[in-house]
């Protein structure tokens, strides 16, 4: 009868340890499969370089003034909006891109003016030099539609953006944004599919300025920008 129980007895142990191990081994399985599983799937942007179209079409304004507000909802310092701005420009099809690049060289080219240029040489502490006045221009831009065209009918609007200890307006980085972030997109760079035949207010068409004032003439200045030459011009 002992004989017959402890046979029980035995068969019973390995019963349970033949159980548990396949318990084990299914939980391992079970967990591998989970671990394998992706948390997100990146949809894949195919860009096909040798048909893609050279455009000439700008981005739908009211899109593009979005796009820049957006930007300047949290009053973050120009570096982070530079970033936000990429990825936000990163978005958009790699026709808009390139239309978000086209319209910012329109903007450019219409504010290519003699009296920006006094308003950026009054703001940027007697700075002349054509590449400080597009990064002004940026600036400009970065700021929103209305500021924006306040500026152009009245440079001496911004006077409301001057701020205690800043000697510099300007944003160089925008020039940048769409470049970027079409690179980001396609692996290719954005001037090889833009059509420059069509679109020509570029800056490599910008008109002579008809300079309206002189550092040499102050008065000339204040003329053109009254309130920023009063309190910004030091000479």
């Amino acid at each position: 009868m002992k004989k017959i129980t402890l046979i029980a007895l035995l068969f019973l142990i390995s019963t349970v340890s033949t159980i548990a191990q396949t318990s084990t081994v299914k939980l391992k399985e079970s967990k591998a499969t989970v671990d394998a599983v992706p948390t997100q799937v990146l949809p894949v942007v195919e860009f096909d370089s040798i048909h893609f179209a050279k455009s000439s079409e700008m981005l739908d304004e009211d899109l593009y003034w979005t796009i820049i507000a957006n930007s300047l909802k949290d009053n973050l310092p120009q570096e982070d909006r530079e970033i936000i701005l990429a990825n936000e420009v990163e978005k958009l099809s790699p026709k808009e891109i390139i239309g978000f690049r086209l319209r910012t060289d329109k903007l450019l080219y219409d504010t290519y003016t003699s009296n920006l240029w006094c308003a950026a040489f009054l703001m940027n502490d007697g700075t002349t030099d054509a590449s400080s006045f597009d990064y002004f221009r940026c600036w400009l831009i970065s700021q929103g539609k209305e500021t924006f065209y306040k500026a152009v009918a009245n440079p001496d609007s911004l006077v409301n953006l001057l701020k205690e200890g800043q000697t510099t307006y300007e944003f160089e980085g925008f020039w940048f944004v769409a470049m970027n972030a079409f690179l980001n997109k396609t692996n290719h760079e954005i001037y090889a599919y833009i059509d420059y035949d069509t679109f020509v207010t570029n800056d490599e068409n910008y008109p002579l300025i008809n300079f309206t004032w002189s550092v040499d003439e102050p008065k000339t200045m204040e003329k053109i920008c009254p309130i920023l030459f009063k309190k910004l011009w030091k000479k």
